[in-house]
C-alpha cells in the first residue's frame, strides 16, 4: 500500500476514534475503545489496512487490545475531542518538554500559553525532533517550544504520559514556556 493512502486512511481512523464516532456509527465504551471489528466495517477497510496503519504509524496514535471476552478492540491513544477516560495516572514529568507549533500560532501562545482547545490534555513531546516532526503537521515555518516542566510540576500542575510517550497536561501557562 502507497504511503499517501496509509496516510489518508490513518487520518479516516483517527477521525472516527477520535472526534466523530457516531459520524461512522461507532459507539466507543468510556476508555474510547471500540470493536476492531465494527471499525472495520464502518470505515469499509479490511484487516491488513489496519494493521499497517497501526504498525506504520511512527506516533502510535492508536492501540490495540483484547478484552476480557477475547474481542479485539482499537482506541486512540489521545487527543480525544469527546469525553474519554484513558486510565492515565499522574507521572513526574522530565524537567524540559517541547511543543511544535506553527510560527503563525506564536504571538497568540506567547501571550495566553498552551491551551487545550476542543481536546483532553495540552500535547507535550519528550525531544526536540518529536516536536519539530509534529509542529510541521500543518506546513510552513516550524517553531519548537520549550516547557518547563520541572517548574510546572513544583508549582502544583498534574503530567500524564500516554501510552505512545506523549506528554500531556491541562494547559502550559507563558510563564513556563522558552
Amino acid at each position: 500500500m502507497d504511503h499517501h493512502t496509509l496516510v489518508r486512511t490513518s487520518k479516516r481512523i483517527a477521525l472516527a476514534l477520535r472526534h466523530r464516532p457516531a459520524r461512522f456509527g461507532l459507539a466507543p465504551d468510556p476508555g474510547g475503545w471500540v470493536g476492531v471489528t465494527d471499525l472495520l466495517a464502518a470505515l469499509r477497510i479490511d484487516r491488513p489496512t489496519l494493521d499497517a496503519v497501526v504498525a506504520g504509524n511512527d506516533k502510535q496514535r492508536f492501540a490495540v487490545t483484547r478484552d476480557a471476552d477475547g474481542v479485539e478492540r482499537i482506541r486512540a491513544s489521545q487527543g480525544h475531542s469527546y469525553p474519554v477516560d484513558l486510565g492515565l495516572t499522574a507521572q513526574p514529568p522530565p524537567a524540559r518538554l517541547y511543543h511544535g507549533t506553527g510560527a503563525a500560532a506564536l504571538d497568540s501562545i506567547r501571550a495566553t500559553g498552551l491551551n487545550r482547545g476542543g481536546r483532553h490534555h495540552v500535547h507535550l513531546s519528550p525531544d526536540v525532533p518529536t516536536a519539530r516532526r509534529v509542529g510541521a503537521r500543518r506546513g510552513g515555518p516550524v517553531v519548537v517550544l520549550t516547557v518547563d516542566a520541572a517548574a510546572m510540576a513544583r508549582d502544583g500542575h498534574t503530567f500524564y504520559r500516554s501510552a505512545n510517550g506523549v506528554w500531556l497536561t491541562d494547559a502550559v501557562p507563558p510563564a513556563y514556556l522558552a
